[in-house]
């Protein structure tokens, strides 16, 4: 049995609060609540602000509103990551103590540099595979972040993992990502660190969460095997596209949910989850209706 299967049923929904929830957040939210419900399980909601400046005041606010309206509402209340740093520098002290993680002194500019020497130029937008130029120590430098050392003592860097949604997945973590980063330059908490951290504290068993996240997984599973946590199941759901062709999102006028039909925003995201015919005059009604449709659809 796994870890995740010995815990109970635990789904959670993590919103950043930088605007309000539009189509394609709703879509995780619906898959992650219905998820849960299936498994007779616990749903949560983490409010994930831990990139402060991008935070807008109140905002947790008016997405727990939204989430309340269309009647998905958290079994406990909501978790703000801005309020756990003491939790996550316990979890880097532990890495750093272990030698799986490391100082670094390196600024962008600095690994451009060190990729364009050593040939390894990336196209624009591409991710940049950090090259483990202080693996060896700063030299002098000040340290300006912290990094995860990939292929050390957490063992190998290939992940393979199942998706049940994406079926067999599988990424070398060493080639495609690099060292990454765990505490940023500007002092803030890295997304992947706090993540997992959080799921393991509120005993998530099952990730379900939009496809444009699915590249994050073999870093997490590297940090939950380095830190001694269970690995959740994943799910990742398709997304909801721009007219850009790109994921719906703020950038590329994403706008607020119309909630004046709340019950039709339902419907079409359950249309995105390859959910139809769902009966039901209300939220609630719909929502009871909807459990099952997963349960046959995502967990047969």
């Amino acid at each position: 049995m796994s870890a995740a299967a010995a815990r109970p049923p635990t789904g959670r929904f993590a919103p950043s609060p930088t605007g309000p929830l539009h189509a394609g957040s709703l879509v995780a939210a619906l898959a992650s609540w219905l998820d849960a419900r299936a498994q007779g399980g616990r749903w949560l909601v983490r409010i994930e602000d831990v990139d402060t400046p991008r935070c807008l005041p109140g905002m947790d606010r008016v997405i727990l509103q939204q989430l309340a309206t269309l009647g998905l509402v958290p079994d406990e209340p909501p978790v703000h990551q801005s309020q756990r740093g003491a939790a996550y520098q316990q979890a880097l002290d532990r890495l750093l103590a272990t030698g799986q993680a490391y100082a670094c002194a390196c600024s962008r500019r600095d690994i451009d540099k060190a990729l364009a020497a050593s040939g390894r130029l990336r196209a624009r937008h591409e991710q940049a595979v950090y090259p483990g130029t202080c693996r060896a120590g700063l030299h002098g430098k000040p340290a300006r972040a912290v990094r995860f050392l990939t292929g050390g003592e957490s063992g190998p860097s290939r992940i393979d993992w199942a998706d049940r949604r994406l079926g067999a997945m599988t990424q070398d973590v060493v080639d495609e990502v690099g060292d990454f980063v765990l505490h940023r330059a500007d002092g803030l908490w890295a997304y992947q660190l706090a993540v997992v951290v959080d799921d393991a504290w509120q005993g998530v068993t099952d990730v379900v969460r939009g496809a444009d996240l699915a590249d994050n997984t073999a870093r997490q599973i590297l940090l939950q095997r380095a830190l001694g946590l269970p690995t959740p199941r994943y799910l990742h759901t398709a997304l909801v596209l721009g007219a850009d062709g790109h994921k719906l999102s703020k950038q590329n006028g994403a706008t607020a949910l119309d909630l004046n039909e709340p019950l039709a925003a339902l419907r079409e995201a359950a249309g995105v989850l390859q959910l139809k015919d769902i009966a039901g005059e209300s939220c609630a009604e719909w929502l009871d209706a909807a459990v099952p449709a997963w349960a046959t659809r995502w967990m047969a």
